[in-house]
């Protein structure tokens, strides 16, 4: 392989950076990098640059940050690099005059076995849903979102205990192979695309819809599996939550959960209560069993391990708002 393909490549999290690495460090010419406009962040609002820009700086990289995708200055730059390929990694919805540009189309790496869980938040979905399996698929982007051919897939399994931080970090390394693999592909012209209808072995594909708010509300009511799997799909960012409730009067106190284990029912326990001994554990007692709360953040406080929380905040004034 001669690596003369002219790459542009378009991402903005954490999880692009390393694909980009492995392509750069394969020797192939990445004339461009397209990522999101800086913005501010934190609570200083102080203005931010994508992960992928700052690594790109550092190559010394030709960077566009489009405001909108259909600027006739932007696509007028995008053009100019006369890319044979872009390659999109956790990056927006783009329309057809960006990705038809190159003569290769746009590919895409997306953190699921596609045709399962297009949209935009797979790996949290596969968790939340207690699946066993998940993984990474290659594609060539068309009209309809995460529907293109596909090059190449690589499967990881999914522990009992994996939370969506930890699986994003596998997905990531792997993910950063098969996207070298798949562009090792295309530069040699050895490769077969295969239509996503024939890979879902007639099963309705599931779908990974973005995650809103009230999606990560924890509902007492529900079986204990759902809700720790729904804690450790949400771990530790956009992170589950639930709510505190004074009993001497209307004090509200919002507290995001990070890890949780499963214990058994506790007899004559009521659905829907806490347990503590004000010490060493906070549990909430479901109908199938006693869920018990490892790791959380209150409102205006850093994250925390269980005791050090119940040193310092008296449970027993407070009980579960549902």
């Amino acid at each position: 392989m001669n690596r003369d393909l002219r790459i542009v490549y378009m991402g903005t999290p954490d999880f692009a950076v390393l694909p980009l690495k492995r392509i750069v460090e394969a020797g192939y010419n990445v004339v461009g990098v397209v990522t999101n406009p800086d913005k501010p962040a934190g609570r200083g609002r102080q203005i931010q640059e994508s992960p992928v820009k700052v690594y790109a700086k550092e190559l010394g990289l030709p960077i566009l940050q489009p405001e909108k995708f259909r600027d006739p200055l932007f696509l007028e730059q995008l053009a100019a690099l006369k890319a044979d390929l872009q390659l999109v990694v956790a990056f927006k919805m783009l329309p057809q005059v960006v990705w038809s540009m190159p003569k290769y189309g746009t590919m895409n790496l997306h953190a699921s076995m596609l045709p399962d869980y297009r949209g935009a938040a797979p790996i949290n979905w596969a968790i939340m849903n207690g699946d066993k399996e998940s993984g990474v698929s290659t594609f060539i982007l068309r009209h309809e979102i995460d529907t293109g051919a596909v090059l190449f897939q690589q499967a990881v399994p999914i522990s009992e205990t994996m939370t969506a931080g930890e699986l994003h970090d596998t997905l990531m390394e792997v993910g950063a192979d098969l996207l070298l693999k798949s562009v090792d592909a295309i530069d040699s012209g050895d490769y077969k695309l295969v239509e996503q209808d024939q890979l879902n072995n007639g099963h309705a594909s599931r779908h990974a819809p973005k995650i809103f708010k009230e999606d990560m509300k924890i509902d007492w009511s529900m079986p204990i599996y759902t809700i720790y799997n729904k804690v450790r799909g949400l771990s530790p960012f956009p992170a589950a939550w639930f709510e505190l409730k004074s009993k001497q009067g209307e004090q509200l106190i919002s507290a995001k959960v990070f890890k949780v284990e499963m214990g058994q029912s506790k007899p004559g326990a009521e659905a829907g209560t806490l347990c503590t001994d004000g010490k060493t554990y906070m549990g909430v007692h479901l109908s199938d069993g006693t869920l018990y709360i490892k790791e959380l953040q209150i409102a205006g406080k850093r994250r925390m391990g269980i005791e050090e929380f119940l040193r310092g905040f008296n449970l027993d004034q407070y009980e579960l708002k549902n």
